[in-house]
């Protein structure tokens, strides 16, 4: 009798972290394979830090075959053109077709740059740290700038879900450039189409509105809240601010010479538009215990999956899918897919708490969110150089962890040593 076929599409942080872990929870009772875009993992938190040449591209890679290959899970890295869920099968760039017993999607987003016109790093005006590729021309264009510094513009367009990012680029560029004794040629303005500063997706958590308000003052740095960036043009971006009402408040032409803008994110085109598994931005449809309500053999995991937004904002602001959040989704899947292959129906159901480490290049904001969405049990945030010395550690620790093919769940423990010591050993 043939073993169930469980195939896992997507190889990023939630993808790696679940191959393992449910390989650990179903053992040799079913035959467990990745599709990936690539044979890489790259760890996206460090990507601010590759957009200025405080880390290499493969000082934050990993090369997944052999790590895959030792676990006994199947491994392609050509990446899916189209899932097909009515017939339980995946097919492939390269027009190979792939069919599976259970299917896990953790793909994370695609990057919506075309939405606004100018926007991003392929034929636009602004850059990105989505992804390592992005860095590294990040990287590249900071090294033109800063032989001809002028203002900076760095961000969050409308319909984002992901903040924590953006800050962190803010603050490691003023490091960066404080150390290079050219911070006085640059005026600094934060875009965000968050209703106010620290907000993050979440509504706020502990306080980090006045951290993050406080940081940006200190740093002399100004910020245009209820954002919705109309068009980007060579040197100038168009903004407008947006009130309660959803009238135009105020619109802003804002000049800049380098500027880092994050964009909104939906489904990846491989399950856009599959009636009954997406919403109508792409997202994944998945009940409480991570499984689509159409496809019930269908799981959905990490940025890819549909979360309402915490409540009506002035400009569309998403949810963002944080570690914490992900570890304990793959956790669940994994329980649950033990408990369906031994005829039982699933129990397990995902924490979804929030844990970020935003690093400021010299200092940092910590917070933790339990459960994300408020009103919350645990709604705890601070500030301090610690914050970057447990982001450098944290690093340190998740690439040894997929380097080795480790499912152990870190993320708690992580928040938790920090909130009770402000300390992580790498």
């Amino acid at each position: 009798m043939a073993k169930p076929r469980i195939v896992i599409l997507g190889a990023g942080l939630g993808g790696a972290v679940a191959a393992f872990e449910i390989k650990d929870a179903v053992g040799d009772g079913a035959d467990v394979s990745v599709v990936s875009q690539g044979d890489r993992f790259h760890f996206v938190p460090s990507n601010p830090w590759v957009a200025v040449h405080w880390r290499k591209r493969d000082a934050i890679e990993v090369d997944l075959p052999p790590v895959f290959a030792k676990r006994g899970i199947a491994f392609t890295g050509v990446g899916a053109r189209q899932v097909s869920p009515a017939l339980n099968q995946v097919e492939l760039n390269d027009g190979a077709i792939v069919g599976y017993d259970y299917l896990v999607i953790a793909t994370g987003p695609d990057l919506a740059f075309d939405e606004i016109a100018g926007l991003g790093p392929h034929g636009g005006f602004t850059q990105s740290v989505c992804h390592v590729d992005h860095a590294e021309a990040a990287a590249a264009a900071f090294d033109a700038f800063v032989l001809n510094p002028g203002p900076i513009i760095v961000g969050a367009v409308q319909g984002s879900s992901c903040f924590g990012p953006a800050y962190e680029f803010a603050m490691i560029l003023d490091t960066e450039l404080r150390r290079r004794k050219i911070r006085d040629r640059v005026p600094m303005t934060f875009v965000t189409s968050e209703p106010y500063v620290g907000h993050l997706g979440l509504d706020g958590v502990g306080d980090t509105k006045g951290l993050l308000e406080s940081e940006m003052r200190n740093r002399h740095i100004k910020w245009v809240t209820n954002a919705r960036v109309a068009s980007v043009e060579a040197g100038l971006m168009h903004v407008e601010e947006i009130a309660d009402d959803g009238s135009i408040k105020q619109t802003h032409d804002v000049p800049f010479a380098y500027s880092m803008m994050l964009p909104a994110f939906r489904g990846v085109a491989a399950v856009r538009g599959v009636e009954g598994l997406t919403n109508p931005r792409g997202f994944i449809v998945i009940d409480k215990h991570q499984r689509n309500p159409t496809y019930p053999n269908v799981f959905g995991l990490g940025v890819c999956v549909a979360i309402a937004p915490t409540g009506k904002t002035p400009v569309p602001v998403g949810v963002p899918k944080t570690g914490f959040m992900i570890e304990s989704m793959v956790t669940a899947i994994a329980q649950n897919m033990a408990e369906i292959l031994d005829g039982k129906a699933p129990t397990h159901e995902a924490t979804w708490n929030a844990f970020c480490l935003a690093d400021f290049g010299d200092g940092g904001v910590a917070f933790v969110a339990q459960p994300q969405i408020p009103p919350r049990n645990v709604n705890w945030s601070a500030s301090g150089k610690w914050v970057h010395l447990a982001k450098v550690g944290f690093e340190k620790y998740f690439l040894g962890k997929i380097r080795r093919g480790e499912s152990v769940p870190f993320y708690e423990k992580l928040a938790l040593e920090i909130m009770g010591l402000r300390k992580i050993k790498a």
